[in-house]
């Protein structure tokens, strides 16, 4: 835990660092949600409730919302749901949720082949490598490193740039068409639960895109070993990433071979990576009850399991002649000899059974959905629902939406936003409109950038861990300038491909009436719900002359500057919550 003091001395810094003053504007707007964040503490608006609220009507084909109290308002309820099953909601969202009924709209979302979903599919084609499969990938993309310059001190010939690929048939454009596809189903997708669980399992299962073969196979691993998987079946998606080659690849598995397989070259002989990261990071925990003989038995019943010619077809395949055939002993379990491929399927199954599987899994999912630490109760609830239903996502994941802890006072607004969450909560509160043009002006570039810069490049997380999912990994006061600075750009429509239509928000608001603007604003973006303090901040900036100027007739009339005003209201500690 940080030092609140030491915290707001490296604040204070910032702000006398930046030459842009608005910076420093908003930096005292965040230094709440900051020094909260730093000292431990939740940080909750002071707007909740503690009131009793009634279940919200349900059948037996829904899930049966159950509250604890003191419990959520019927409102907070709403926005709970939408800021945790989806990328926040968007204007009109919570009042459209509210008619169709938070049940029935959970429900849709848990089955999102219920959902139409038209709009997104012509976005997406204009992403071609998408559904292109690997073998094309890498015909398409050739992997040629840049011409070396004929003397050191100068740069490469016209003649040897003119052999280049131009920047849409270099390497990187798979890697920037999958992030642009990211930004753009999570923002504007219907099936929102299914966007924020392909996030959680591509980190669950990450894969490091810039690790030579990786970044071609990786549009089919998402396509094909994630996506279709990612409500269904943790078996079916276990067996999918560790059959895939850019799992393979990724942790070197399909170089690994038993002893006496007859597999011949340098990199021969048995390797543990995919066995250890397979136990500790996608199924048993660190803390699972494996130990270093259970890594190596593991590591020998994946031998064989590998890929043809990785650099022209980059397809699975199962090699016998470089498999172990002994006989190998897994948590207690006998795998006999001469079973071949079906080795590891038998560790797979041990693996999704062992009841630490159980509890490593609802863990991840509780923390994701509910808060920080969850509670024991909560975890295992889900633990239950996944060892029941045999590993069931879906059920699984019901289990903790209709949890007493999931509607509780404690859990509400008790996450910190990623910046992917926080870069695509903001477009969507703003109603903003992505445009895709496959250019250096697509906005969804525009915003995987962003999301980039504010520490989060999507498919570029090194370690097999992938992205964090707690507070103290985003909060600092560098990733709040940077998201404030974001929010300064987004507004105002400065971010290309971008448009938000800020004037449409403010219909019927007087804009020469400062309050009012602000009143707007704060229920626009965060429901009404700010502490004391940022209320308070806000409402001395409308007397700033930089909020509030002359008309340019000069005639004494007042105008708002809405656009800077909601950037801040965006910046604020309450909005960089869910």
């Amino acid at each position: 835990m940080h030092n609140p003091l030491v915290c707001l001395l490296t604040l204070r810094h910032s702000i006398a660092g930046s030459r842009e003053p608005s910076y420093g504007i908003a930096f005292v707007l965040l230094a709440g949600g900051f020094l909260a964040a730093c000292s431990g503490s939740t940080g909750r608006s002071a707007g909740i409730a503690d009131t009793h609220g009634g279940s919200l009507e349900h059948s037996d084909s829904k899930p049966r919302l159950e509250v604890s109290a003191p419990s959520l308002s019927e409102h907070q309820r709403l926005l709970h749901a939408l800021n945790r099953l989806s990328y926040g909601p968007r204007p009109g969202e919570v009042a459209r949720v509210r008619q169709m009924g938070l049940a029935t709209w959970i429900t849709q979302q848990l089955h999102p082949d219920t959902i139409p979903d038209e709009a997104v599919a012509p976005l997406l084609r204009g992403y071609p490598t998408l559904d292109k499969p690997t073998p094309e990938l890498l015909r398409k993309f050739p992997n040629n490193p840049p011409p070396k310059p004929i003397e050191p001190q100068m740069g490469p010939t016209q003649n040897q740039m003119a052999q280049e690929p131009p920047p849409e048939r270099r390497p990187f454009r798979i890697i920037q068409e999958l992030q642009a596809a990211r930004i753009m189903r999570a923002a504007m997708s219907e099936r929102q639960l299914q966007e924020v669980m392909v996030d959680f399992w591509l980190n669950h299962f990450n894969v490091y895109a810039h690790k030579d073969l990786v970044k071609w196979m990786l549009p089919a691993y998402e396509r094909e070993a994630i996506r279709p998987y990612a409500l269904g079946r943790f078996k079916d998606l276990l067996l999918s990433t560790a059959r895939h080659p850019a799992m393979l690849f990724y942790l070197d598995n399909w170089l690994s071979a038993g002893a006496g397989s007859g597999k011949i070259g340098q990199n021969s002989g048995l390797n543990e990576n995919y066995a250890r990261e397979l136990m500790e990071l996608h199924t048993l925990g660190v803390d699972g009850g494996y130990t270093e003989q259970d890594v190596r038995e593991v590591a020998r019943c994946f031998t064989g399991w590998t890929i043809d010619r990785p650099r022209e077809l980059g397809h699975y395949i199962f090699r016998p002649n470089q498999h172990d055939r002994e006989e190998k002993r897994v948590l207690g379990s006998v795998i006999p000899a001469g079973g071949g491929e079906d080795d590891g399927l038998r560790v797979l199954d041990l693996l999704v059974r062992h009841p630490s599987t159980a509890r490593f899994i609802a863990t991840k999912l509780a923390r994701r959905f509910v808060r920080d630490d969850p509670s024991p109760a909560v975890v295992e609830r889900a633990a239950q629902a996944f060892r029941e239903t045999d590993g069931d996502i879906r059920a699984t994941l019901e289990s903790i939406l209709t949890s007493p802890d999931f509607f509780s006072v404690e859990a509400y607004r008790a996450k910190i936003k990623t910046p992917l969450e926080y870069v695509i909560s903001a477009v969507r509160v703003m109603g903003g409109q992505v445009s895709v043009s496959g250019t250096a002006s697509d906005g969804a570039f525009q915003l995987a950038r962003t999301v980039a810069n504010l520490g989060e490049p999507l498919y570029e997380a090194q370690p097999p861990t992938g992205y964090p999912d707690i507070a103290t990994a985003w909060v600092n006061s560098s990733a709040l300038l940077r998201r404030m600075t974001f929010a300064l750009a987004l507004v105002p429509n400065r971010v290309p491909g971008v448009w938000v239509n800020l004037p449409q928000l403010l219909t019927n608001v007087d804009r020469r009436r400062s309050d009012e603007v602000l009143n707007r604003l704060l229920s626009l973006v965060v429901s009404d719900e700010v502490t004391p303090a940022t209320q308070a901040i806000l409402v001395r900036m409308l007397s700033d002359p930089k909020i509030n100027h002359a008309l340019e007739d000069d005639q004494g009339l007042v105008t708002t500057d809405a656009e800077t005003l909601a950037a801040l209201v965006i910046g604020s500690p309450e909005f960089q919550r869910r």
